[in-house]
Parts: structure tokens; C-alpha cells; sequence
């Protein structure tokens, strides 16, 4: 799977690009940053949940996208990469 082991749900949903294209700017913006392969259709749905219940406040909805995306990680990495022991020292 290389790097794109993940839990989100792989779907095809025709042209991801032309999706991506109609994003609204300030979500592009944040998953040109983001750590893991999010569809446009998902992370649409998030990024609309939380503006409703964000009340629009970009940096706010930022913030939300970002914990929201370290819970996956945090959920995935163990079955990823397996769980590290910590160096003693």
C-alpha cells in the first residue's frame, strides 16, 4: 500500500481532480499541507461540519481539520507502523 495505508475509505468517485479543482480555496490551501490522502468528497463533508459548527471562522475550522486529521493518524499509525517501545536513557 506505500504510503497510502490508511483507514479512510478508498472509493472511486469519478474525476478526484476535477473535485479538487472546485474545493472552496481555504480547504485546498489546508490539504496541500495534509498528511494523509484525503478525498475531495470527504474532507468537503468535514470542512462543512465544521464551518457550520465553527461559525465560519477559517482559522477555528483550520484548527478542527488539523485535530481531526492527528486522531486518524493517531488511530492508524499503530496498525501502520506497529507500536514503537520508548529508548530507555
Amino acid at each position: 500500500m506505500g504510503n497510502l495505508a490508511t483507514s479512510l475509505k478508498s472509493r472511486s468517485r469519478g474525476r478526484a481532480m476535477d473535485r479538487y479543482d472546485r474545493l472552496p480555496p481555504d480547504l485546498r490551501r489546508w490539504l496541500a499541507g495534509a498528511a494523509l490522502p484525503w478525498s475531495p468528497c470527504s474532507v468537503l463533508r468535514l470542512w462543512r461540519r465544521l464551518r457550520q459548527e465553527c461559525a465560519g471562522d477559517a482559522e477555528a475550522i483550520r484548527r478542527r481539520m488539523d485535530q481531526a486529521e492527528a486522531r486518524m493518524l493517531a488511530r492508524d499509525a499503530p496498525g501502520i507502523w506497529g507500536t514503537a517501545r520508548r529508548p530507555r536513557g
